[in-house]
């Protein structure tokens, strides 16, 4: 039977920790092990993990000073990856939402029951709940417009679909997934690239966690970026995938979309119209723009680089 390792990266989450860690007790099928490191905390949540120490197999490690969200779950995975062998199961825990009592158990019979190549990852969905545990939406998934299948251009480009605490994942995806690197944003995101490259990707429409949304979230629905932390991010983001295109398995096809979309971001910081960009972005629309919705307003933006988005909208676009 394989084991499944949980990670948890902790930071001053003394104010629901508590709840999520009596969830992971009250699992049908328990975990061989919970790697937790928390990122500098100053309140009380390293006490709370210690007091759990006698109900769950939990290993805690403490980070002098906080080193954010991604290099927090880089560590944790990196403590977890000797422990496991490459069949065995990994799955990520926020600190701040609480796990339906079946999710284990059912994400790990989901990555079995599959005919043929089994999954690399697998993922459901989750109720969502306000700051006080009260169901405000039936769906994480619906409420945020996640689409359940995205194409590898989509992923590239920035779309992510795997939402970490929904998600269980092989052990040997590690092998191209650490270390974490730092132009990733949200490591779901890394995770759920790689995932899809080496393997499948399958998502399950039955929620699977209680996915809290408070003032205090790292993620939640989002962090409103300005254009030039965009771009900035996105220029970044594909700097990153070419120096690392030998771990993604990249057909030639998704080479080549990469090389096209990595010249397009670097412009795009630079050059006030991107005319060269035209077809590309026509072409390309259903990868850049996953969701539909006023997608050729979407492509007539795009056409704009950062000196005239600040002429035509402010410095704060």
């Amino acid at each position: 039977m394989a084991k499944i390792g949980i990670v948890l990266a902790t930071y001053n989450g003394e104010k629901y920790l508590a709840q999520m860690l009596d969830s992971l007790v009250a699992q049908t099928r328990q975990a061989d092990f919970i790697v937790a490191v928390d990122d500098g905390s100053k309140d009380n949540t390293p006490a709370i993990l210690k007091s759990f120490q006698d109900r769950l197999p939990l290993q805690i490690t403490r980070l002098e000073k906080n080193s954010g969200h991604r290099a927090a779950f880089s560590k944790a995975l990196e403590l977890a990856q000797p422990q496991l062998d490459d069949n065995d199961l990994i799955a990520l825990a926020d600190q701040d939402d609480v796990w339906l009592p079946q999710k284990l158990e059912f994400l790990e019979k989901a990555m079995e029951a599959e005919q043929g190549e089994k999954p690399t990852l697998v993922f459901g969905d989750a109720q969502v709940v306000d700051a006080d545990g009260k169901i405000i939406d039936e769906s994480w998934r619906s409420i945020s417009n996640i689409p359940t299948e995205l194409s590898a251009e989509a992923r590239i480009a920035g779309t992510n679909n795997v939402t970490g605490c929904l998600s269980l994942f092989r052990a040997s995806l590690l092998q191209y997934v650490l270390p974490i690197p730092p132009a990733v944003g949200v490591h779901d995101a890394w995770i759920g690239l790689l995932a899809a490259q080496h393997g499948k990707v399958i998502a399950l429409k039955e929620p699977v966690i209680l996915y809290r949304l408070h003032d205090e979230n790292s993620v939640g629905l989002g962090t409103p970026f300005s254009f030039d932390e965009t771009c900035r991010r996105q220029t970044a983001w594909t700097d990153m995938l070419l120096e690392k295109s030998s771990l993604l398995n990249l057909s030639f096809a998704q080479q080549k979309f990469l090389k096209k979309l990595n010249r397009y971001w670097h412009s795009r910081s630079k050059a006030p119209i991107l005319l060269t960009s035209t077809v590309f972005l026509i072409r390309s629309r259903k990868h850049l723009f996953p969701h539909s919705e006023r997608r050729f307003k979407k492509i007539l933006f795009s056409l704009l680089g950062s000196p005239a988005v600040h002429l035509l909208f402010g410095k704060d676009k």
